[in-house]
């Protein structure tokens, strides 16, 4: 059976940050959440979770899935570095990550499901329904 990741009490600092994240989450994080709460996945995602020493747009704590949403400032050298060494962490910490550009979530949405519902089925190893 697999063990669900409990995180580790937070800095309240993390805490606060994470709550002003979920205060100005961005048109994407917005436009991506409407279409995945509530369970209407089959699975529940957070919202900014703090998984130390990260804050990830999306969890899924049942599946140990990281989705994360990426803008502009992730397509240079530094921030492609940045994102694969928080992937690379994620990953050995049992978290598989997925990654989405903003602008194919907000022009090109429901490709972005398909992907992310292949996703859920492979770590579930179940079929689900097109969203």
């Amino acid at each position: 059976m697999n063990k669900i990741f409990q995180p580790a009490p937070l800095h309240p600092r993390q805490r606060g940050h994470a709550r002003a994240l979920r205060g100005n989450a961005t048109d994407a994080e917005r436009a991506l959440w409407q279409r995945i709460r509530g369970q209407r996945l089959g699975v529940r995602f957070r919202r900014q979770r703090v998984v130390e020493p990260f804050i990830l747009d999306f969890y899924c704590v049942e599946l140990k899935l990281a989705v994360e949403l990426d803008g502009g400032q992730h397509n240079d050298e530094d921030g492609r570095s940045d994102d694969a060494a928080r992937t690379k962490f994620l990953e050995v910490s049992g978290i598989a990550v997925v990654r989405y550009w903003n602008n194919d979530v907000l022009a090109n949405i429901d490709s972005v499901l398909m992907y992310l519902c292949s996703e859920i089925e492979r770590l579930r190893g179940a079929k689900l329904p097109p969203p």
